[in-house]
């Protein structure tokens, strides 16, 4: 495709979310407004945005890119991703009702709100965010300097100022409804992709005679190894239902159904899809086994067997896909900037006027780090895998013991994130174990989990009732309200330590 085209194309698109974003936003007067849209989001929003994130970055690069490589073990990637959203609708769409703002507000209240935890997770949320961004900035970088033929650190840059522009704008609303427009076009243009692609290298037949044997068998694990497979489809759904944007979405929803019956619709949705990556990377393998990068395949399927208009649609809607991914997990890391780390450094909430202004400057902040991150990697399944068993594990421990077992404490779960960390070192340090695992994240779950529980076993338990720790997270909140430009010191409560 001529990359003047398509430059011209995606400059055009970029201009409309601007827009977008300014008009569905018009009148927004507080940082909540801004971080979480009001916390009013309806049904087709809160669909439309979780599935433009699932299909985002991932599937447009990632596993299709392994479906390249691996053939059906391209899926995997979309069962992890399904089976993670759905048990985040059954397990955590409940704790909408608790008002929270941010992930470790969520974590902190299982243990009694206490304050080391909470900064703990929030920074390790921040760093969190800031490497799922940072994922995305490299995925659409990588994808526009492939498609336009530009230096690839150029590339990362203008999709970095892209939607930092839209989303400095136009906030959490305009991330919604861009997410939701994204959504329908990536749909349908995956499905047409998969489609037309068959057709173009003549059926399944010639689909399967190019790959590796090993590489059509079920999901694979002729050659990838069983425990290597479950491993990929663990670390996505771990990824999801310890991702901050996905939390993000249960605190803006309108209510529990709301979200709850959201989050089960992208989730059969995407196991449904989750075949068409998969197969739109064995076609990509069959029209030509020797790409340079086979998380190329998207763009070079698109490219190569649509028509020249619908082609360049699904290439800026696959390109858009990772900036919807990136500007979600933007919001996430700036609200945990704000709410958290903010606090931890100062002792006190952002008053309410200064907090839309604070919102923009850190919504600049957070996505230059993450670029900074990005110009240093070019491993996008790698980068996510790694960051999701050191990072993000833990918090999945923390969140699942702290919903579901009372005895939980904050010692256990300082614990369980230590011991998640330390378990993917290990594995990661070891090709042995690597070779085996895969990755490290289901030992890094293991660990977590052990640690967290003998550790709470050893401990005084919590003493701390749910309402009284709703209520000082709420009172925390509550300091955003007052007027007072100097605001209002946070004090540290006995029970909190």
């Amino acid at each position: 495709m001529n990359s003047t085209l398509f430059l011209t194309g995606f400059g055009i698109y970029v201009c409309f979310l601007i827009w977008l974003g300014w008009f569905v936003s018009r009148n927004q007067k507080s940082g909540e407004d801004f971080l979480l849209g009001g916390r009013g989001l309806p049904l087709f929003l809160v669909l439309g945005t979780t599935v433009a994130t699932m299909v985002g970055t991932g599937s447009s690069m990632g596993a299709v890119g392994f479906g390249y490589a691996n053939g059906w073990a391209g899926a995997l990637y979309g069962i992890g991703g399904a089976l993670g959203i759905l048990l985040l609708a059954l397990w955590f769409a409940p704790v909408r009702k608790l008002n929270f703002m941010t992930m470790s507000e969520e974590l902190a209240y299982y243990v009694g709100a206490n304050r080391v935890v909470k900064n703990v997770v929030g920074v390790l949320i921040f760093i969190a965010s800031i490497g799922w961004l940072g994922a995305h900035i490299l995925g659409g970088g990588m994808y526009l300097a492939w498609i336009a033929d530009i230096d690839l650190n150029v590339a990362k840059v203008i999709i970095a100022a892209a939607f930092t522009i839209y989303v400095v704008i136009g906030g959490y609303t305009a991330v919604v409804w861009t997410d939701t427009i994204q959504a329908i076009i990536l749909f349908v243009g995956f499905i047409l992709m998969a489609v037309m692609s068959v057709q173009y290298i003549g059926g399944l037949d010639n689909l399967y005679a190019a790959m590796d044997p090993a590489a059509t068998s079920f999901l694979a694990i002729e050659k990838l190894g069983v425990v290597p497979a479950v491993s990929l489809a663990v670390v996505i759904g771990v990824g999801v239902l310890a991702t901050p944007s996905f939390r993000q979405r249960i605190y803006s929803g309108k209510d529990v159904s709301t979200i709850r019956r959201s989050f089960v619709m992208s989730g059969v949705l995407y196991l449904f899809f989750s075949i068409i990556p998969a197969i739109i990377g064995m076609a990509a393998h069959a029209i030509d086994p020797s790409l340079e990068n086979p998380n190329f395949s998207f763009p070079y399927v698109a490219a190569t067997v649509l028509p020249v208009g619908v082609g360049m649609i699904v290439l800026i809607a696959g390109l858009s896909a990772t900036m919807s991914s990136a500007s979600s997990d933007a919001i996430a890391g700036v609200s945990i900037l704000l709410r958290d780390v903010y606090v931890m450094f100062t002792g006190r909430m952002p008053n309410k006027e200064s907090m839309l202004n604070y919102s923009r400057l850190a919504l600049i902040v957070v996505i230059g780090f993450a670029l900074l991150f990005a110009l240093t990697s070019n491993d996008i399944i790698g980068y996510i895998t790694k960051m999701i068993s050191t990072v993000m594990s833990g918090m999945f421990v923390c969140g699942m013991l702290g919903r579901f077992w009372k005895r939980y404490n904050w010692q256990g779960a300082i614990a369980t994130l230590i011991g998640a960390s330390c378990a993917s070192f290990t594995v990661m340090l070891s090709p042995t174990l690597t070779t085996y695992w895969g990755n490290p994240v289901i030992p890094s779950v293991l660990v977590a989990t052990l640690a967290g529980v003998v550790v709470s076993l050893l401990t005084p338990a919590n003493t701390v009732t749910p309402e009284q720790a709703q209520a000082m997270l709420d009172a925390e909140r509550a300091q955003m309200e007052l007027s007072d430009t100097s605001g209002s010191t946070i004090k540290s409560s006995p029970v909190t330590e």
